[in-house]
C-alpha cells in the first residue's frame, strides 16, 4: 500500500509543479463553455430546450475529466521513451501496486481539474437546480476519472512508442467525447447512433452529473449511470492491470 501512496503522491506533485499544464488544460474547456455556451444559447432556447449554458456545463466538466485522466495513463509512453518507466518497474514492488498508484494519481489530477472547471462554470452563470445534491457530482467525476485513467493505462501499456498517440486521439478520445451527449441531447437520435452512445461510458458519467446538477434532466437515469460506471471501471482496472503486467523492461 505504501507504493500506491508514493506513486499517487508523485503524480499529484508533478501536476502541482506544472503551472503551465494547469493553465493550458483550462483553455479547451473555456472555449467550449464560453463560445458554445453563449454562442448557441439563443438557438437552444428558441428550440424550447432552456438555457444551453445550463445544459453544456456538465459536458464541459466531463470533457475536462476525460482528457486529463486518459492522458495521464498515456503518459506511460513518455515515461517509457525517457527511461522513467524502467526505473519504476525494476523497483521491488508488485506491478499491480504501481498500476493502481498511477491510475489513482491520474484520476485525482483529473478530478482537481474538473473541480476548477466547475467553479469557472459557476462564475460564468451556471447554477445547479438543487445545491444540496450538487456535491454528488464529485462522485461521478471520480468514477469518470477512474474509468478513463484505467483505459489510458491499458492503452499506454500496449503501445510501444508515441506514433500511435495521434491515432488514439483522433479515433478514440474525440469520438468518446462527441458521442457522449456533452454538447447535444441524446434524445431523438437515429437508432444506430443511439446504440453507439449507449456503449459510451462517458455518456453515463455526463448524464449522471446532469441528473444531480439539473434535477429531472437525465437520459439513462442516475442509478443506471452509477451502475454502468462502477462496472466499466472495475473491468478496465482489471484490463489495465493485466496489460501493465505484460510490459517488457
Amino acid at each position: 500500500m505504501s507504493a500506491i501512496y508514493v506513486l499517487w503522491l508523485r503524480e499529484l506533485k508533478r501536476y502541482v509543479r506544472s503551472r503551465v499544464q494547469i493553465i493550458v488544460s483550462l483553455g479547451q474547456p473555456l472555449l467550449y463553455l464560453l463560445v458554445l455556451g453563449f454562442g448557441l444559447g439563443p438557438v437552444f432556447q428558441r428550440a424550447g430546450n432552456g438555457s444551453y449554458l445550463q445544459f453544456v456545463a456538465p459536458g464541459v466538466i466531463g470533457m475536462t475529466v476525460l482528457f486529463s485522466s486518459i492522458f495521464s495513463g498515456l503518459g506511460l509512453l513518455w515515461d517509457r521513451q525517457f527511461g522513467f518507466l524502467k526505473e519504476t518497474l525494476v523497483a521491488p514492488v508488485p506491478r499491480i501496486q504501481i498500476m493502481i498508484g498511477r491510475t489513482l494519481g491520474g484520476a485525482t489530477v483529473a478530478v482537481i481539474q474538473g473541480t476548477i472547471v466547475a467553479l469557472i462554470c459557476l462564475l460564468a452563470g451556471f447554477r445547479p437546480a438543487n445545491w444540496a445534491t450538487a456535491p454528488l457530482v464529485l462522485l461521478f467525476m471520480v468514477l469518470i476519472a477512474i474509468v478513463f485513467a484505467a483505459l489510458g493505462v491499458a492503452i499506454g501499456s500496449s503501445l510501444q512508442d508515441m506514433q500511435g498517440f495521434q491515432l488514439i486521439m483522433n479515433f478514440l478520445v474525440m469520438p468518446i467525447y462527441f458521442l457522449s451527449g456533452a454538447l447535444v441531447p441524446l434524445t431523438g437520435l437515429p437508432k444506430i447512433l443511439s446504440w453507439i452512445t449507449s456503449a459510451d461510458p462517458l455518456a453515463y458519467g455526463i448524464d449522471g452529473m446532469r441528473s444531480v446538477l439539473l434535477i429531472g434532466m437525465t437520459h439513462f437515469g442516475a442509478a443506471t449511470d452509477l451502475a454502468v460506471l462502477v462496472v466499466v471501471g472495475a473491468i478496465l482496472l482489471v484490463v489495465g492491470a493485466y496489460r501493465f503486467s505484460k510490459i517488457q523492461i
